[in-house]
């Protein structure tokens, strides 16, 4: 700071731009280049509302060449401009191009895009005709650059916004500047375009919408610094002139524009609008202002708020274990809900941590009424949400694994509501790790395939064929443990009929009986139950096991084995020979192995 006399005004320290925005069809832009970029340059001037000139030679991107098909920029070949050597020598570039400045005087602006030896010349000679240019890759030559944009779209129109935000660093960081721009764009709130497409229309309202528009944007008047002057109260029309009438009206959006939530002016209908600009709103009394009669201040105009809008939240909770439960979905359940709609299978542990006043519908899902069930749980989440409550659909593991939260996604966005889809730790990665199973390992699993043991409404679906490298995951379908196993060790290659009927339901080789098997039961409950063998034995040993305990999942593999015991990761390099002991030194001679429960560190954790 710099003292002069009594005031202090600030010292001016090099290194900054002047950031200027151009539009309109008074400025002309000249972009020398053909390339990319100089696309990309025609595209962000021509948003602009400026005129375009593609000045190139040689090649030439598609994109510049259809938007001069277009007519959206003139498109002129180097080569065909006349010449102004007096010799029999062709004009050298920076003579053509001063000669081209000369004959267009409406050029404003010029771009260069084109690395060659006589860039910098081209750059001198805009420079002689007080032109400013930038010149890609050459910042000593530049009058001016390009910032880090981004445009808004509009999520209620469905188009772009008005609302851009550019960052430069001066040079410093061009790619640092891209972060930095992003950074930005994701904190702002995500109806801030809907808040400048309504502030836009309150203040056309208040110039009167037959008066064209000024540029002035910050405070709403040249001559307002600040927001906190009082407005001029409310005068009859015989005493008010229009110029004292649109000031105040303008002070007025320059106060709400500074004060209100960004939600809330989003969400201004015309009718708050024409409140807005009426002064006859109670509580027009500036508090920031020494009293005068009827002076008016927008700072705590009262307004009915808008009715609250409700939403509809699609959370996965994970596999079971509450610890488990992302912080998004534990904050879904507790501070967020009005109501949860849940899936039968969603544990009780999980339940119990919605607080008491929040209601709880559990989904009525039982064999043949698994639609019905699912009809009545997105009705109620619909109904809810009209009356403005925060529903959230509470799914086990992940929403969109075998979820259904796709139909539920399009159903609610048919009838009015976005649905926000909050992932969860799907059963199918989870569930294993809990039974010590790694779904892939160097050396035994190179990929995994996730699918269902049961089609829709019952019927069969087609398991993938065996890949000794390859782990499958099958969701559901325990109940029908025999069709499934049949399905993937059936070989009906002597049987013509047999053959069709197993391609039906499996696509590929047929499994080896030896194939490890795990019936993962609950899985990260506290009464997990793992059953764990061969396709050949499997349903045998569930058989022993007893009553069912769903959630179930197969998984089947060699991965099964990889970490029991002392663990077994050649799998792949020693091929089939060994199999028969590798499988008995996994199950210690026996047929097949359980185990139940969860390693007691989960309690610690």
């Amino acid at each position: 700071m710099v003292s002069n006399g009594s005031s202090q005004y600030p010292a001016p320290v090099g290194g900054a731009s002047l950031l200027l925005t151009f539009k309109g069809p008074r400025n002309t832009i000249l972009i020398i280049g053909g390339d990319v970029l100089a696309a990309s340059r025609a595209f962000a001037a021509l948003e602009a509302g400026m005129q375009v000139i593609i000045l190139a030679r040689g090649l030439v991107c598609d994109e510049l060449r259809w938007r001069a098909d277009q007519q959206q920029v003139n498109l002129t070949d180097w080569d065909m401009l006349p010449s102004v050597s007096t010799s029999l020598l062709p004009s050298a570039p920076e003579e053509s191009l001063s000669a081209f400045l000369a004959e267009n005087p409406s050029i404003s602006l010029i771009c260069i895009t084109i690395h060659t030896v006589d860039t910098p010349a081209l750059a001198r000679i805009c420079h002689a005709h007080n032109i400013p240019v930038n010149v890609t890759d050459h910042p000593a030559l530049c009058d001016f650059s390009f910032a880090s944009t981004h445009r808004f779209a509009d999520p209620s129109t469905g188009g772009q916004s008005a609302l851009q935000v550019g960052v430069t660093t001066n040079g410093e960081g061009c790619r640092l500047a891209g972060r930095v721009r992003r950074e930005i764009v994701s904190m702002l709130p995500k109806d801030i375009a809907g808040a400048v497409r309504q502030v836009g229309k309150l203040r056309r309202l208040a110039k009167n919408a037959d008066d064209e528009v000024g540029e002035c944007e910050e405070g709403e008047d040249s001559s307002v610094t600040t927001p906190n002057r009082p407005v001029p109260g409310w005068r009859s029309s015989t005493t008010e002139s229009k110029d004292e009438s649109s000031r105040r009206r303008m002070k007025w959006v320059a106060q709400v524009s500074e004060y209100w939530a960004i939600t809330r002016l989003a969400s201004m209908s015309e009718d708050d609008m024409k409140l807005i600009l009426s002064g006859d709103s109670p509580q027009t009394t500036s508090p920031c202002s020494v009293q005068v009669p009827n002076e008016s201040s927008l700072h705590n105009l009262t307004l009915l708020p808008p009715p609250k809008k409700g939403r509809i939240l699609l959370v996965g909770s994970g596999p079971g274990h509450p610890s488990l439960l992302t912080i998004a979905t534990h904050n879904a359940l507790t501070k967020h809900a009005d109501l949860v709609l849940s899936d039968k299978l969603v544990p009780a542990a999980v339940l119990a941590l919605i607080p008491e006043t929040v209601e709880v519908r559990i989904a009525r899902k039982f064999p043949g009424n698994a639609e019905g069930a699912q009809s009545e749980m997105m009705d109620a989440a619909v109904e809810a949400a009209r009356r403005g409550l925060t529903v959230v659909r509470l799914k086990q593991g992940d929403p969109v694994v075998y979820g259904r939260a796709g139909e539920e996604v399009l159903f609610f966005r048919a009838h009015g509501f976005e649905p926000l889809v909050v992932p969860g730790v799907s059963s199918a990665l989870a569930a294993p790790i809990f039974a010590g199973i790694p779904v892939t390992q160097r050396g035994v699993a190179e990929s995994v395939v996730v699918c269902t043991g049961v089609g829709r409404q019952g019927k069969e679906v087609k398991l993938p064929g065996y890949e000794r490298s390859r782990t499958v995951l099958i969701l559901m379908g325990v109940a029908r443990i025999a069709q499934v196993v049949d399905a993937m060790i059936r070989n009906d290659s002597d049987s013509r009929e047999g053959l069709q009927n197993s391609e039906r339901r499996r696509e590929g080789r047929p499994y080896p009986r030896n194939t490890p098997i795990a019936i993962i039961e609950r899985g990260s409950m506290p009464d997990q139950r793992v059953v764990a063998s061969t396709l050949g034995d499997i349903c045998e040993a569930l058989d022993i096991a007893g009553e069912q305990r769903p959630p179930g999942m197969m998984v089947v593999g060699w991965a099964v084995l990889a970490l029991q015991g002392a663990g077994d990761t050649s799998v792949l390099e020693e091929g089939e020979e060994r199999d028969e002991e590798r499988i008995r030194k996994w199950l210690g001679g026996c047929r097949w192995v359980m185990r139940e429960g969860i390693d007691q560190g989960w309690a610690d954790v």
